[in-house]
């Protein structure tokens, strides 16, 4: 059996897998194993996976991962997204599709705090999506908001994708999350500008004039103190070089503990729930881990990602045409895996590329700017028929809305994505400018 026969088969095997239902991980697993069998043989296979759990799970990096999660957890079962909400609210409820905008506010204030793309919409779902239907606001409009605004949960620091991409390229966690801020930014100003836009082009999805808008108070102002607080303190600290990033993620977790049990929001039963969402979230990864691994592996050995590596740089393709046509692999992959298996599984072969080719910018420069890149397109993914994983949280909590209805109200976001992405790809120092200033 030829190399690039053999890359079939593993590939094959792997979504016929995952066609029957099971867990890409296993998936994952099953397929890089009966590749690594079939080349190596039963003795270096059982070599390799006596060692590679160890190695893999032995690095203290990888501890980052579990502690911006339960970081997360705590700031969902913490009420902190109520305060968000009525805060935003408050401030942008005057305008039309201000319920909307609020709304995408809230997303990328708790995003900032969350790491997650799926809990941030869920959390800000059950807060604002009976709110905008309250003020008249269409159930496409309201679900579409919260799925996209759901993607600032992965787009601002601290993403757990951005930091498995740097675990996996070996970057500096803390340049990547600098990376992040001003893309993630524009994604909530494009996300604000396409709900403008859609109210006005599109009418009755949104109140012409909120009667009742909520007022700014002090209180609601002393709601989202604690919030700020936080993120200074573990994005301060952490650039201030007072600690790592994994010492900055169990700062966050604290202190979003202790605030949640100020607020009287945490009770035991909320407590252990947050650890055992947290342990199933960190299990979950750490096996796709494992099983990209063999995967990898076993595509190592067919020395095929090597082979497509040294045929794209003598094909003549500009380095800008390589990178566009993987971000559009990405954004097919979207349909049928999640953020964590694409990234597990393609980074390995596409990261080696990426690097043989130039860009005009140094190897660290090039490696964060592909690392958003990526971001943009994994969040693309989230939203994006036919699966949009975000799209079928959001409209499972909305009571009736037609998934189709969802689908249609997420376009105008999709074209932001489109538009933000162009604008990264072409002038790549709009992402890379706070780095620059990070030594």
């Amino acid at each position: 059996m030829t190399p690039i026969e053999l890359t079939v088969l593993i590939f094959g095997s792997m979504l016929v897998m995952m066609a029957m239902r099971l867990p890409i991980a296993v998936s994952m697993f099953c397929a890089g194993s009966l590749g690594y069998l079939m080349q190596a043989g039963w003795a270096p296979y059982s070599s390799f996976i006596n060692s590679q759990a160890f190695a893999r799970f032995a690095g203290y990096d990888l501890s980052v991962i579990p502690l911006f999660i339960l970081m997360g957890n705590f700031a969902t079962k913490g009420g902190i997204s109520k305060s968000l909400f009525e805060f935003a609210a408050s401030v942008m409820g005057g305008f039309k599709g201000g319920l909307a905008m609020a709304s995408l506010l809230a997303c990328a204030a708790f995003g900032a705090i969350s790491g997650s793309s799926v809990a941030t919409a869920a959390t800000i779902s059950g807060v604002a999506l009976p709110e905008m239907r309250k003020h008249g606001y269409s159930g496409r409009i309201a679900t579409a908001t919260l799925a996209a605004g759901g993607t600032l949960g992965i787009q601002l620091p601290p993403s757990v994708v951005l930091v498995i991409y740097a675990i996996l390229t070996e970057q500096n966690i803390s340049k990547l999350f600098a990376a992040a801020v001003v893309p993630g930014l524009i994604a909530l100003a494009g996300y604000m500008i396409a709900v403008a836009i859609y109210v006005r082009m599109v009418p009755g999805h949104a109140p012409e004039v909120d009667e009742d808008k909520p007022p700014l108070t002090f209180s609601k102002l002393l709601g989202v103190l604690p919030i700020m607080i936080i993120f200074g303190l573990v994005f301060g600290g952490i650039y201030g070089g007072f600690f790592t990033p994994t010492e900055g993620a169990a700062v966050g977790a604290a202190s979003v503990l202790i605030t949640a049990l100020l607020k009287r929001e945490m009770t035991l039963s909320k407590f252990v729930e947050c650890f055992l969402a947290t342990s199933t979230s960190s299990a979950m990864i750490f096996l796709i881990f494992i099983g990209a691994d063999v995967m990898n592996s076993a595509l190592a050995l067919t020395q095929v990602p090597a082979q497509l590596a040294a045929e794209v740089g003598s094909c003549g393709l500009s380095p800008i045409a390589v990178v566009c046509a993987i971000l559009i692999f990405y954004v097919i992959l979207g349909a049928v895996m999640d953020e964590m298996s694409m990234l597990l599984l393609t980074i390995p072969i596409f990261f080696p590329m990426i690097m043989g080719l130039d860009f005009g910018m140094t190897k660290e420069m090039t490696a964060i700017w592909f690392g958003i890149m990526v971001l943009m397109t994994v969040g693309f993914g989230l939203v994006a028929p036919p699966v949009g994983l975000n799209v079928y949280v959001v409209n499972s909590m909305s009571n009736g809305v037609p998934m189709a209805e969802s689908y249609k109200g997420v376009m105008p976001f999709l074209a932001s994505d489109v538009l933000r992405t162009l604008l990264f790809l072409f002038f790549p120092m709009v992402p890379l400018w706070l780095v620059t200033f990070i030594k």
